[in-house]
């Protein structure tokens, strides 16, 4: 019994050891969450913004398309999954010649239905840089790595085959784009070389790609439409068509691609090829290995104690989440296509980015990148500059380097304001205050193309203080207002004193739609009377009158520079007692609108509009309530499996950013952008958080987190030390982080009402100044 007893014993340590040794990119599984998750989140083999993001495909032309978890099936494995983008899908393929990929929910099996295979669901495999699976079309194993702009396949054939490699261009996607020109040719026995010139609305741009093999190719041919061609060398056309590539395998024989692409050129993708896949000399585990370090790398610029193995799957997989969906553009050397389509040359080692809007990424992305990776919010920044310095506008969601105009503001100001205001300052200042003036003071306009610069309905705006419904969604109003005091903060912080009068003026434009009778913000008309037909979760909107994505009950709470502000107008009593009945209604919907119903659920933390609510009682007074529904966010709306991950809407990383911060329990509802930024405190998970500090910009080495007996019950704060000294405001400066040292929180399993509660001891808000140099008591 002693000996069972001490074998029990030491297996728990040694188990425990285990444990402790994994490194971060171990907890980071890229099939979270893959069920229900759009185009450009997948379980595929990719670089942190890698150009190159190569993943298996098994849906149609749908909403949310790309990689669906519980389809047993693959259509190809595609190399772009960017924003409105796609291009060259890859599947390996034995027997009679199929050139159709077949429909998603068909029989795979037989060759009449198309090239589509199952998969054997046990095989797949997936990690940070690495995606793997058996197919059931001839037991091929097909492995994928990549470095930023080359892919590597792998390809394991366990018989004697007629094997085909089909690189189709025509991949549905949920923005499937019409092939205008494309054209692909054997340059010898090993490469293939083409393009395709795509379009899908505004956005058209051309895939150059090349493509490597590690033997010779026995026979070379393509398709047009539903004609094949057979022993040529090259193919060309429109719509749909694509190439293969025929060989004859041994059993167990293994053969090797590699692929690279770029918008500028065949010899640009050419160049990134040889650039990134030669020094690696074919060795396919070499370049797996690679990119895990690489990703390991960054992961691990936060460490974590404590938590249970679940808590440190979620915190990780959400941490790579938010640096793997957008997209460089920009190759080796530095060229890239600019947004009128001329060929311009940057830094190599300034990327530039593509990617859906920044709308709202002020609440996820903008702070965990600007604290874990200073000098990638500056690559951000650079980019964002380089794009208004070519095109005359600062993009809002630059996919392929375009002026797509989507979603609403400007909200790549944000992220500009907050670098600068933390010391992220590797970029012309002057000249980004200039851009944001002139975004800020300009109506936006139809770009040739047929995408959108600048903001819509915004002469309305400048001319009446708010966006009437005959224009626009009233919650423009609010946002305009939140960019106007981001460059207010700007002004004050290079001291340009009349700037500063004119855009905090107008920062305060939210107060001309907020209706003192109702208490809500609410839908106006140019004539300046109230819309009558209208009730508080009415009236969601995606183009026209109404709340953009959201309804009155969720944009009454949205002013993320001056809470304060609405809690004058709304009465902290009416404040905190519909914001808790929301929380308290909301959570049993998981805190999200399934089905993008907005109007149903008042707290929706499956899209950007209310992602700061559970934050908001730190302002009211009631901190505990913060710290309370954060955690019930973290539990109930992320998940640990593929089958829940994120609910709703996982925009390009918000949520899994969102994640990470809550998780190290800070916030930042006004997104930094004050001249002294700030962190609000919520109630960490783990017992021990330590961030290291990039030298580069912050002068600290570390600052680390710890919550003394937190768990699930004691998700409570006791009390606080930063750096050694009480605190007690549930908040601090960042500059009191950057520099090192601590913050050490004792937690309970019962709210300690007396802290942080005190009038004065809420976080900066436009209405409410903090004088005092620093936070501490």
């Amino acid at each position: 019994m002693k000996k069972m007893l001490l074998f029990i014993i030491m297996s728990s340590y040694v188990f425990g050891v285990m444990a402790q040794q994994k490194e971060p990119v171990e907890y980071a599984d890229p099939l979270l969450g893959t069920s229900e998750s759009r185009w450009m989140l997948n379980p595929g083999a990719t670089m942190p913004f890698g150009m190159v993001q190569l993943a298996p495909d098994n849906q149609g032309g749908v909403w949310k398309s790309g990689y669906e978890y519980t389809l047993n099936n693959i259509g190809g494995f595609s190399h772009i999954h960017s924003w409105t983008m796609a291009g060259l899908s890859v599947m390996p393929t034995v027997g009679a010649l199929n050139t159709r990929r077949g429909p998603t929910d068909g029989p795979t099996t037989g060759w009449t239905t198309g090239y589509r295979s199952r998969i054997y669901k046990e095989t797949e495999k997936a990690s940070p840089g690495y995606y793997g699976v058996k197919l059931m079309n001839g037991d091929i194993t097909t492995e994928l790595t990549s470095t930023t702009r080359a892919g590597f396949f792998r390809f394991t054939i366990p018989e004697e085959e007629d094997l085909h490699i089909l690189l189709d261009l025509d991949i549905p996607f949920e923005n499937t784009a019409e092939i205008l020109d494309a054209k692909i040719t054997k340059v010898n026995d090993k490469e293939i070389e083409g393009y395709s010139k795509q379009k899908w609305s505004w956005n058209e741009y051309i895939v150059h790609f090349v493509v490597r093999f590690n033997k010779p190719i026995e026979s070379f041919g393509g398709w047009k439409g539903n004609q094949n061609i057979k022993d040529v060398n090259e193919v060309a056309g429109k719509g749909r068509m694509g190439a293969f590539a025929n060989f004859k395998t041994a059993k167990n024989e293994v053969l090797l691609m590699q692929t690279a692409i770029s918008l500028v050129s065949i010899e640009q993708a050419r160049l990134n090829l040889d650039t990134e896949m030669n020094p690696f000399n074919w060795n396919f585990d070499a370049v797996k290995d690679n990119a895990h370090k690489v990703w390991n790398n960054l992961l691990s610029k936060i460490q974590v104690q404590g938590g249970t193995e679940t808590d440190k799957k979620k915190f990780y997989s959400n941490l790579y989440r938010s640096y793997v969906a957008r997209t460089t553009w920009s190759d080796v050397n530095g060229k890239y296509v600019d947004v009128n389509e001329k060929v311009q040359q940057t830094k190599p080692d300034s990327p530039i980015y593509g990617s859906d809007a920044l709308w709202n990424t002020f609440w996820n992305l903008n702070q965990l990148w600007a604290l874990v990776n200073p000098d990638l919010t500056n690559n951000w920044v650079n980019s964002l500059l380089e794009i208004y310095n070519t095109g005359g506008w600062l993009p809002k969601g630059p996919a392929g380097i375009e002026y797509s105009g989507i979603m609403e503001a400007s909200h790549e100001i944000p992220l500009i304001v907050g670098a600068y205001q933390k010391g992220i300052r590797n970029f012309d200042a002057e000249n980004a205050f200039r851009a944001m003036l002139h975004q800020q003071t300009t109506p936006g306009v139809v770009t040739p193309e047929g995408g959108f610069a600048g903001n819509k309905f915004f002469e309305a705006y400048m001319k009446l203080g708010y966006v009437p419904t005959e224009e626009g969604q009233v919650s423009n109003t609010l946002e305009y207002a939140y960019d106007d005091w981001c460059v207010s903060q700007m002004a004050k912080a290079l001291g340009k004193k009349n700037e500063y009068e004119q855009f905090i003026k107008r920062a305060g434009n939210y107060k001309n739609v907020f209706d003192t009778a109702t208490k809500y913000i609410r839908m106006k008309h140019r004539d300046g009377s109230w819309v009558k037909e209208w009730n508080p979760y009415c009236c969601t909107s995606f183009s026209g009158p109404g709340y953009l994505e959201g309804n009155a009950w969720q944009y009454s709470f949205f002013n993320p520079h001056d809470v304060q502000g609405i809690l004058n107008l709304m009465g902290k009593e009416e404040f905190n007692n519909r914001l808790e009945e929301g929380f308290k209604k909301s959570t049993r919907f998981n805190f999200n609108a399934e089905g993008d119903l907005y109007d149903r659920v008042p707290i929706n933390h499956g899209n950007q509009p209310n992602m700061q609510a559970a934050w908001l009682f730190n302002y009211s007074g009631k901190p505990w309530l913060t710290q309370n529904y954060t955690r019930e966010i973290m539990d109930r709306y992320y998940g640990s499996t593929p089958l829940h991950g994120w609910l709703g809407d996982e925009d390009e990383g918000q949520m899994g950013a969102w994640y990470v911060m809550a998780a190290m329990g800070l916030f930042e509802t006004e997104g930094g952008t004050s001249v002294k930024p700030f962190y609000e405190i919520g109630s960490p998970i783990f017992e021990k958080v330590t961030i290291t500090l990039n030298p580069a910009y912050y002068s600290g080495k570390t600052f680390t987190i710890e919550a003394h007996h937190v768990s699930e019950k004691n998700r409570y704060i006791q009390s606080a030390l930063l750096d050694g000294k009480p605190l007690n405001k549930p908040w601090f400066y960042h500059a009191e982080l950057v520099d090192g040292g601590s913050l050490v929180l004792e937690m309970g399993p019962e709210p300690n009402v007396n802290w942080g509660s005190k009038s004065g001891d809420a976080p900066p808000s436009m209405s409410m100044p903090v004088t005092s140099k620093k936070s501490k008591k």
